[in-house]
């Protein structure tokens, strides 16, 4: 693997652009720094179809306002009337909600000093805002030198994320609603196909679908998951004082005892 710092600089630049579309936070400030991220990017991007996506993402974006990146995120993820995307690799793994998937990143994240902060972030540890979360501060770590670290990121490509975000992009990319997201889905595969060349990981053959849980079947879903949800919806209610999960304070870092 190469020991690169400035490609671990942005690696983790890209990493924390999808955290913050896929947890977009309420804070404005938090925002305009996202606003920033894309200016940022789009003037050296992966290749030329990120680089019109990336320019297409920062026209579509408000530059005062969330407010149109919130509405569509909700249409996208939490509209009742609408299909909705489900954000986990267990999902996509088995058909349900905190399933291997869930526990084997629980165990990836045990091995690293970060920490999720429960207060502020409800969401699944294999949910892809957690994921891009974590690997976009793993990612500045390796850049800082913490090069134990580098096997970790390794694996949770490998074994995590690598098995089902083109499934995911995907429905993401079609969903009827998706208009920034469409954009971003762009740049999110040249991203997913240089990560695969750089950490030497081939891309999954296509595997039989599971059978997954519809939306709208509600009494399917476990209480485990209504109660995760009611704690989202509870907490975006209180606005810009409860940040769904900004990407600098999702993980409380700690020394490892």
């Amino acid at each position: 693997m190469q020991d690169n710092q400035a490609i671990n600089k942005a690696r983790a630049l890209y990493y924390n652009l999808f955290a913050n579309f896929f947890v977009p936070a309420s804070d404005v400030e938090n925002y305009l720094e996202l606003v920033k991220l894309v200016d940022i990017l789009k003037k050296s991007p992966l290749d030329t179809n990120s680089g019109k996506a990336l320019e297409k993402i920062s026209e579509l974006l408000d530059p005062t306002s969330n407010i149109a990146l919130l509405q569509e995120y909700d249409e996208i993820f939490h509209n009742p009337t609408s299909k909705n995307i489900r954000t986990t690799a267990s999902y996509y793994d088995e058909g349900v909600e905190s399933g291997k998937k869930r526990v084997e990143m629980i165990n990836f994240v045990g091995k690293t000093k970060l920490r999720r902060n429960e207060k502020k972030y409800h969401e699944y540890e294999d949910s892809v805002g957690f994921i891009f979360s974590l690997m976009a501060q793993l990612s500045d770590l390796i850049a800082q030198d913490e090069k134990e670290y580098e096997n970790t990121v390794h694996c949770i490509f490998a074994q995590i994320l690598n098995d089902f975000i083109d499934e995911f992009a995907k429905e993401l990319y079609e969903h009827n609603s998706a208009v920034l997201y469409r954009e971003l889905i762009v740049v999110l595969h040249s991203f997913v196909e240089f990560e695969r060349l750089y950490l030497e990981v081939s891309k999954p053959v296509p595997k039989e679908k599971v059978e997954k849980v519809q939306a709208c079947e509600v009494e399917e879903i476990s209480e485990e998951e209504k109660e995760r949800r009611a704690r989202n919806k509870a907490l975006k209610a209180q606005g810009p004082k409860e940040e769904a999960c900004p990407v600098d304070i999702a993980y409380d870092i700690e020394d490892n005892i």
